[in-house]
Parts: structure tokens; C-alpha cells; sequence
């Protein structure tokens, strides 16, 4: 919380929705209903590179592929997984091009 971030369990209370692995089947109106739940304004961030384009997942008969093929991304953190460096950066840059 010192950097201004707080990672909240309710889309509700929500302002960033962190996708960490791939969208599959039947998770994909999950994700949808996870969004519509959360008051705009909103912003989605694929962390790593199973939730950017699908991973080792793409291709699957049980995968959709990345968080981008069911809803628009504003930030990509790559990596498998990333390092906690690169998502405090990514997750600071989101912070910064909001506030500026």
C-alpha cells in the first residue's frame, strides 16, 4: 500500500483487473461478468505470458487464448511468470499514466 496500490478480493472495490494466465472456455463469462462488475473507471493489466497471448495454452480446443481476445488490455506485463520487479513497474506506470 505504500506505493499506492491495494489488491482487493471484489471486483466491486476494484479499479485494475489482473489477468494472470490464459482465458479458457469456461472461464470466459466469468471474466466477462467479473468486468461488468467492476465501476468504471476501469483498467485490465495481462500479467505474464500465458494471460498476453495464450502461453504454452494457445491452440488448445479448451482455450480462448490471451486476456485480450475477450476484453481490451491497457497494460502487458511479459514474462513466464514475470518477475515481481517487472509487475510493481508495469502496475506503477498504470498508476502514473492515470494520475498524469
Amino acid at each position: 500500500e505504500r506505493f499506492g496500490l491495494r489488491f482487493v478480493a471484489s471486483p466491486r472495490h476494484a479499479d485494475v483487473l489482473l489477468v494472470t494466465g490464459p482465458v479458457t472456455c469456461n472461464m470466459r463469462e466469468a471474466l466477462e461478468r467479473t468486468y461488468n462488475a467492476t465501476p468504471d473507471p476501469k483498467w485490465v493489466v495481462a500479467v505474464g505470458d500465458c494471460a498476453r497471448n495464450g502461453g504454452v495454452f494457445a491452440g488448445s480446443a479448451a482455450c480462448v487464448g490471451g486476456v485480450s481476445a475477450v476484453l481490451t488490455v491497457d497494460l502487458h506485463i511479459p514474462g513466464c511468470p514475470p518477475s515481481p520487479t517487472a509487475l510493481l513497474q508495469g502496475l506503477l506506470a498504470l498508476v502514473e499514466s492515470v494520475s498524469a
